[in-house]
């Protein structure tokens, strides 16, 4: 058993010395030195990357802090806008509810005032009728005939 051992640890030693004669360590070196240059571009890469991220995401901020306040700016420009807009209406329809009014009340007069000259007209032409009757059954004659054409002009002449 002894012996088994030994010529392991013999093969083991033949191994490792063929391994360094043939350049295997350098070639594992080389290997891990590419290994560690690949990372090291992944990693400046990765790293140019978040700062190009980085500097968008900075962008992107304040273009949308500019964004909002220009909305802020509009919304404010359109609120007082629609207040004058409002405003002048008002004092549109104040306007137009006084002349109207004013119409309204020029025509309640003028309404006032031919009902009552077709009222006078009525009681002159009541006054007239009732004269004219009272007349014919209390005169007689041409004299009647006189007095009631002369008091029937003097009435109308007074009335109208």
């Amino acid at each position: 058993m002894f012996e088994a051992e030994f010529w392991v640890g013999v093969a083991f030693f033949v191994f490792v010395a063929l391994l360094g004669y043939v350049g295997a360590h350098r070639m594992i070196l080389a290997s891990l030195d590419q290994r560690r240059d690949k990372i090291k571009s992944e990693l400046d890469e990765a790293r140019r990357l978040r700062e190009e991220a980085e500097k968008l995401l900075a962008e992107y901020r304040r273009r949308q802090q500019e964004a909002e306040s220009e909305a802020q700016t509009i919304i404010r420009s359109a609120q007082a806008e629609a207040e004058r807009i409002a405003e002048e209406a008002h004092a549109r329809m104040a306007e137009l509810i006084a002349r109207r009014t004013a119409i309204a009340q020029t025509k309640i007069a003028q309404a006032e005032a031919q009902a009552l000259a077709d009222v006078r007209a009525a009681a002159a032409d009541a006054a007239v009728a009732a004269a004219e009757k009272i007349l014919r059954q209390t005169a007689k004659g041409k004299v009647a005939d006189d007095l009631i054409a002369k008091g029937i002009e003097d009435v109308k002449a007074k009335l109208h």
